[in-house]
């Protein structure tokens, strides 16, 4: 994506552009906050919710929107709809009593983004062939085929990510 190529699709010069943003990556950032707050879901739960409730919101806000997990690994996004979602997390985790809220909402936003930018093949992990001379108890456990919900892994990981944090601190 260029500044060019969007004012073409635009119909307005590239000047025109670029007297209100000063690079493409001011673009990303449009649209990854434009579609963060076009969410009804997201909007809701960055109000109401808890961590472990907002977590999965942001899962499948980044599920229907795979675009931005990649714009996301690119640059961090800072518009006012993920700040508004980052200072809700950071305020959540300090009245959980974390002792470094902001580190716990890095792993927590981290783990949710790596586990949307992989969700469309959860549903064919079960069907996966493993080794069970390279790895039997990973074999053995696969075997058992999990239901290959994605947002139940996701639910967990997110229990277990804040159950480790307050273990450890």
């Amino acid at each position: 994506m260029t500044v060019r190529a969007v004012a073409k699709r635009l119909s307005v010069a590239p000047a025109s552009l670029y007297s209100r943003i000063d690079s493409a990556d001011d673009l990303f950032d449009l649209g990854l906050d434009a579609a963060l707050g076009a969410d009804a879901e997201m909007a809701r739960a960055i109000v109401e919710d808890g961590v472990d409730a907002l977590m999965l919101a942001y899962f499948r806000h980044l599920v229907r929107h795979r675009w931005a997990c990649q714009v996301i690994a690119m640059r961090p996004p800072r518009g006012p709809h993920y700040l508004r979602l980052s200072e809700r997390l950071v305020v959540l985790l300090i009245e959980d009593g974390a002792v470094d809220p902001l580190v716990n909402a890095y792993a927590l936003s981290n783990f949710v983004i790596g586990s949307a930018t992989t969700a469309h093949v959860a549903v064919s992990e079960p069907d996966a062939v493993v080794d069970s001379a390279a790895a039997p108890t990973y074999s053995r456990l696969h075997r058992q085929k999990s239901d290959g919900s994605a947002e139940r892994a996701v639910a967990e990981g997110v229990a277990a990510l804040r159950n480790y944090c307050s273990i450890s601190e």
